[in-house]
C-alpha cells in the first residue's frame, strides 16, 4: 500500500467530526420569521435567539438533544392563540438538555385540560427568567425518573378560572429531581400553585403568595413524599382559598426510597380567618423512617404548624393576623423577633441555612450571615428590588 492509499484508508476510518453549532436568528425581518421553523431546522447544539414581538399560534415540538432558546433584545410573547403542539402545550421539549431563557408563555389550551406553557418530557430542562400567564398548566412534566427540571427566577401566575378544573400553576411528574429558586407564583384557581411527585426537591427563596383574587387549593404540594428542602421562601394563601392547607406532604402516600421534609426560615402566611394548617404531613401513609424537620419559621395568623407535624421543631414563631400583609410585599420581621433565633446546626445545618433572599420583581439578592438571626425569610428587611439583567 503505497502513502496517498494507506493516508486516504485512515481518512475514510476516521469518525466524522461534530458540525459547528450555529446560532439561529428569529423574527420579523430575520431569514427565519417563525419559532416553529426554527425547531424543524434546528441541529444538537445550535442556539435559537428569538426577537422580541407577540408571535401569535406559533406553536412548536423541540427534538433535538441540546438546544439553548433565549429572548434577546426583550421578551418574545408565545401566544397559543388556539394553536397547540402534539395535543400538549406552547412548547413540547422531547428527550435532551434544554435551556429556555427569557421567554413568556401565555394562554395554552387543549382538550384534556393539561395544556402548558412548556410540556417537558424527558432529558433536562433549565428555565431561567421566564413568564406564564393565563394557562392551564404554566409549566407541566412527564413521569420519567431519570428526569431533572431547573426553574430560576421566573413568574407564574392567572390560572385559567374554569369551573370543575384543576389547573396548577407548576405540576411536576415522577421525576428525579426539581429545583426552584427565585421565583413568584400568584392568582391560582382550584388548583395549586406547586405540585411536585420529584424524588428530590429544592424549593428556595421563592415568593409563593396567592395574592388578591388568587383561589388556589395548596400553595406546595408534595402528594407522594421524596425529599423536600423547603428554605427562606415566602408561602401565603388567600382568604378566599378553598383549602386550609398551605404546605402539604404525603397525601397520597410514598413513591420513593427516602423520604425527608426540611422546612427552615420560611414565612407563612394565612390571609383569612378560618384556622389553616401551615404544613401537614399525612404520617399514616409515610414510611416510619420518614424525617420530618422544621427550624426557625415564621407563621403568620391563625393555623398550626409544629403542633400537627411529627418530628423535630426548634425555633419556629407565630405571629397573630395581620402583623404581617402578603398584599404590601414588606415582609420585614418585627424587631422583637430579631436575635430570637440561632442559625440552624447539626448534620442539617448548612443545608437549611438560607444563602438568599427573594428579591423583586423576580429573582434573589445574597443574604450575608447576620450578626443575629430572625425566624422567617427575611433578616432586617423584607424586600429589595432586583435590578434587572442587561440583555
Amino acid at each position: 500500500m503505497n502513502v496517498r492509499t494507506a493516508l486516504l484508508a485512515i481518512l475514510l476510518s476516521a469518525p466524522a467530526l461534530p458540525a459547528a453549532a450555529a446560532t439561529i436568528l428569529v423574527g420579523p425581518g430575520e431569514s427565519v420569521t417563525r419559532i416553529a421553523d426554527a425547531a424543524r431546522i434546528a441541529k444538537d447544539g445550535d442556539t435559537v435567539l428569538i426577537r422580541p414581538g407577540t408571535y401569535k399560534g406559533d406553536v412548536a415540538v423541540w427534538a433535538q438533544k441540546s438546544l439553548t432558546i433565549r429572548g434577546f433584545g426583550g421578551r418574545p410573547v408565545l401566544d397559543a392563540d388556539g394553536r397547540d403542539a402534539d395535543g400538549k402545550g406552547i412548547w413540547v421539549f422531547v428527550n435532551g438538555n434544554y435551556k429556555v431563557e427569557n421567554i413568556e408563555f401565555r394562554g395554552a389550551r387543549v382538550a384534556d385540560g393539561n395544556g402548558a406553557g412548556i410540556r417537558f418530557e424527558h432529558g433536562s430542562l433549565e428555565v431561567r427568567d421566564c413568564v406564564f400567564e393565563d394557562n392551564q398548566n404554566g409549566l407541566i412534566t412527564a413521569n420519567f425518573d431519570t428526569a431533572e427540571l431547573r426553574i430560576y427566577n421566573s413568574s407564574f401566575s392567572r390560572a385559567p378560572r374554569e369551573p370543575g378544573r384543576l389547573h396548577h400553576l407548576l405540576y411536576v411528574g415522577h421525576i428525579k429531581s426539581f429545583v426552584l429558586e427565585g421565583s413568584r407564583f400568584h392568582q391560582g384557581y382550584q388548583g395549586h400553585l406547586v405540585k411536585s411527585r420529584a424524588g428530590r426537591n429544592e424549593i428556595r427563596h421563592n415568593l409563593l403568595v396567592d395574592g388578591p383574587g388568587g383561589m388556589a387549593s395548596y400553595e406546595l404540594e408534595f402528594p407522594e413524599g421524596g425529599v423536600a428542602v423547603v428554605v427562606g421562601n415566602v408561602i401565603a394563601q388567600s382568604a378566599d382559598s378553598p383549602n386550609p392547607i398551605v404546605v402539604a406532604y404525603g397525601a397520597e402516600g410514598s413513591r420513593w426510597a427516602e423520604n425527608r421534609l426540611l422546612m427552615a426560615h420560611n414565612t407563612l402566611i394565612n390571609a383569612g380567618w378560618r384556622p389553616a394548617w401551615f404544613a401537614r404531613a399525612w404520617s399514616d401513609k409515610l414510611p416510619p423512617d420518614t424525617q420530618i424537620v422544621t427550624r426557625n419559621n415564621l407563621t403568620v395568623g391563625l393555623g398550626g404548624f409544629s403542633v400537627s407535624l411529627p418530628g423535630d421543631h426548634r425555633g419556629n414563631f407565630p405571629l397573630p393576623g395581620g402583623a404581617i400583609e402578603p398584599e404590601s410585599l414588606d415582609f420585614t420581621p418585627p424587631a422583637i423577633l430579631r436575635g430570637r433565633v440561632d442559625k440552624p446546626d447539626g448534620p442539617l445545618g448548612e443545608l437549611l441555612t438560607p444563602r438568599a433572599e427573594f428579591a423583586l420583581p423576580i429573582g434573589t439578592q445574597p443574604l450575608a450571615p447576620p450578626a443575629s438571626w430572625a425566624p422567617g425569610a427575611f433578616q432586617s428587611h423584607g424586600m429589595v428590588t432586583r435590578q434587572p439583567a442587561v440583555r
